[in-house]
């Protein structure tokens, strides 16, 4: 039987602000990515999603970003391959002590938004990630897009890597995400979103919006939980999922029915 995981980003209150229902999504997914303090989260938010995660036997990774909460670090900034590097130590290491504070097993780490996007595509920027990430845990697993820079990196660096793909996503031609300032970028059709997904998993193909198809291959799926249907369209993909005959549960275990 095929074994994929579901992941979603988490932990992404901060202060006074309240964003997603992570308790919720948690019951749909097998790992979760839990934001850092850069771009969303907060040391107390931190804590209590890593708590939440091991309650609900979900694995958890680290969530690093650029610094950016007013841009919620989807905005790129011109940081040195030397200063990637250092702001993933800094953010894996905060998450780190959170979790082993709470007797949780750090699983892996999958950068957010124009950290991803960068290092998905730029090889330096790459290096720097994957080379921080073996630094602090070589035993770590390493997500990126799949088929990107970012994968390469930590195969190269003997990392293991999580091919991810993305089930709310449309792909430009060359494999990369479509920009969210286009208005294809989103699928917001719940079964043409769930058909992609299992296509990319059983079949490692999706169609890029060109109508051509391009290969991607898929050890995680990502479900966004600051999209205002997340837990609906997570538990309709985890069971469409189990419907196809697949198991649903984290790289390194943590299965899911």
């Amino acid at each position: 039987m095929k074994t994929v995981d579901v992941n979603c980003d988490l932990g992404e209150s901060f202060g006074r602000y309240t964003l997603g229902r992570d308790a919720d999504v948690l019951k749909e997914v097998t790992s979760a990515n839990v934001a850092c303090g850069f771009h969303a989260g907060d040391p107390l938010v931190m804590r209590q999603t890593v708590r939440l995660a091991r309650e609900h036997g979900v694995s958890v990774g680290a969530h690093p970003g650029f610094p950016d909460l007013q841009g919620f670090g989807r905005r790129m900034l011109d940081a040195s391959a030397e200063e990637v590097y250092a702001m993933v130590v800094y953010q894996i290491g905060a998450l780190a002590a959170f979790a082993d504070a709470e007797g949780v097993q750090l699983q892996h780490v999958k950068p957010h938004g124009a950290l991803y996007n960068a290092a998905g595509a730029d090889r330096e920027l790459a290096d720097a990630v994957a080379a921080a990430v073996k630094d602090v845990d070589s035993s770590l697993v390493l997500y990126g897009l799949s088929g990107s820079e970012l994968v390469r990196a930590g195969e190269a660096a003997g990392l293991y890597t999580a091919n991810e793909v993305f089930a709310d996503r449309a792909y430009n031609p060359d494999g990369s995400l479509v920009g969210r300032k286009d208005p294809r970028a989103m699928i917001t059709d719940e079964e043409e979103a769930v058909k992609r997904v299992i296509r990319m998993v059983t079949e490692a193909k999706v169609e890029a919006v060109d109508g051509t198809d391009i290969e991607r291959p898929a050890d995680t799926i990502c479900v966004h939980g600051d999209e205002p249907e997340a837990l609906a369209f997570a538990s309709h993909l985890r069971l469409a999922l189990i419907d196809a005959g697949l198991e649903i549960a984290s790289p390194l275990g943590g299965s899911r029915s």
